[in-house]
């Protein structure tokens, strides 16, 4: 893309991407789409003023990590143990991760074990792996990969009878149990519009880095009577969504 060269870049769906349009170019124009921080991993300067060729939209889904743990403790009031899955393909995204989630379960008195999956295969053996460990819950870890696999992960957990906690709506319309995390649709929407904006002349620099601001919470009332748990009236009664 810099050989040809293009006129802009959008850089989405994980961090890796961004950090790798970054290093090829110092010149063209990058818009990304990022869950963490960016000016923590080194995207940007500041938010309001990101400096540079880059700026672009802040999902802030890594950052939910505390509300989302609340969340599976509510459906599972006597859970000690959760299992996290993260992408090791996703280095970045999933260190972040682990360490908010690490973080937000000490907290609260939970005891969280760490399982891998960057294939197909690894997140059936990650499920399998799920029998032996005998988590009371599992908490998803957001990311690209596991969004695509979303049917895999939400059947799997069926099948395993096991809560789970996701990012988006996406998960829970495609039956999971309950998400918690930005619009997805809605972000890259922005996306285009930095994009537009850029070609009509704007610079990067000059454009503040967007977060979401909008939060969304479903829930899959189904999925909770399959797994034989009751919605607790408290998420119920703020609930964007409750898919019956």
């Amino acid at each position: 893309m810099v050989r040809r060269p293009v006129a802009v870049i959008a850089a989405v769906g994980a961090t890796n991407p961004a950090l790798a349009a970054k290093s090829a170019t110092s010149t063209i124009p990058i818009v990304f789409i990022v869950g963490e921080d960016p000016v923590r991993v080194g995207l940007v300067a500041s938010l309001a003023r990101p400096g540079g060729n880059l700026t672009g939209i802040n999902l802030v889904s890594v950052e939910l990590s505390a509300k989302r743990l609340e969340m599976l403790r509510e459906f599972v009031p006597s859970a000690t143990r959760v299992a996290v899955l993260v992408n090791p393909a996703n280095a970045t995204n999933a260190e972040v991760t682990v360490r908010d989630v690490q973080t937000a379960a000490s907290k609260i008195g939970l005891h969280i074990e760490v399982f891998n999956a960057s294939t197909i295969q690894e997140i059936d053996s990650a499920f399998a792996g799920f029998e032996r460990a005998r988590p009371d819950a599992v908490f998803i870890g957001p990311d690209p990969f596991f969004l695509g696999r979303r049917v895999q992960l939400t059947h799997l957990a069926s099948r395993h009878g096991i809560a789970a906690s996701y990012s988006s709506r996406d998960y829970v319309e495609a039956g999971g149990l309950v998400s918690y995390g930005s619009n997805i649709a809605d972000a890259y929407r922005d996306v285009g519009l930095h994009v537009g904006r850029i070609l009509r002349g704007a610079k990067p620099a000059d454009l503040p880095v967007a977060q979401v601001t909008k939060l969304e919470l479903f829930v899959n009332a189904s999925a909770a009577r399959m797994l034989g748990l009751t919605v607790p009236p408290t998420l119920l009664s703020v609930a964007d969504k409750v898919i019956e």
